[in-house]
């Protein structure tokens, strides 16, 4: 089977929920024919560190290309470059609000207005409870624009035992909703 390279950026903000964006990293880094960059926010960053024990992108030198939230010079900025996914996990709910109202005020958003306006896929993973009228505003114009609201509610037709099992729920339902490779171990997923 001839595989299309394909071409994805993960975007990372201050939400908990960090775990999601690492098991993203560590699964599609181990795919030749994807090609990964990913963006944190400032929050994100700190929030990454905080959540898996201090844990720096360091560890994944090599792997992915890192772009500055600032750098609207990045080759996703633009229609015009190759990538063709955008997924935000854990999307706080104050970058979907932004995009939703096409805000682009730093690179994640930036690519999120790129994303829709190319109708390519954006997929944000939002990690909040309760939600307010506002949030789910948000996400409907989002809907409406042509994104995908993919919440990090888990499943557990598998009977998931540990945080990483359960977390791996949600990672495939995203990486599926992407058409990107996912683990298909887990049942139902």
């Amino acid at each position: 089977m001839i595989r299309v390279r394909r071409y994805v950026v993960l975007g990372i903000t201050g939400a908990s929920g960090a775990i999601y964006a690492k098991q993203i990293m560590d699964f599609l880094h181990q795919i030749p024919f994807i090609k990964m960059a990913v963006v944190f926010s400032a929050n994100g960053e700190r929030v990454f560190r905080h959540e898996l024990s201090d844990m720096s992108f360091d560890s994944y030198a090599g792997m992915f290309e890192r772009y500055e939230n600032d750098d609207f010079n990045a080759p996703f900025a633009s229609g015009s470059s190759r990538f063709d996914t955008l997924i935000i996990t854990p999307c706080s709910m104050g970058t979907l609000g932004r995009i939703a109202h096409g805000i682009s005020n730093d690179l994640i958003t930036r690519t999120a207005d790129v994303m829709l306006k190319e109708r390519r896929q954006l997929i944000v993973a939002p990690r909040e409870t309760p939600l307010n009228q506002i949030h789910l505003q948000n996400m409907l114009q989002l809907t409406a624009a042509g994104g995908v609201v993919c919440p990090t509610c888990p499943a557990f037709y598998a009977f998931p035992g540990t945080a990483d099992e359960v977390a791996q729920t949600v990672v495939n339902r995203i990486l599926r909703q992407a058409g990107l490779p996912h683990n298909e171990e887990y049942w139902g997923l």
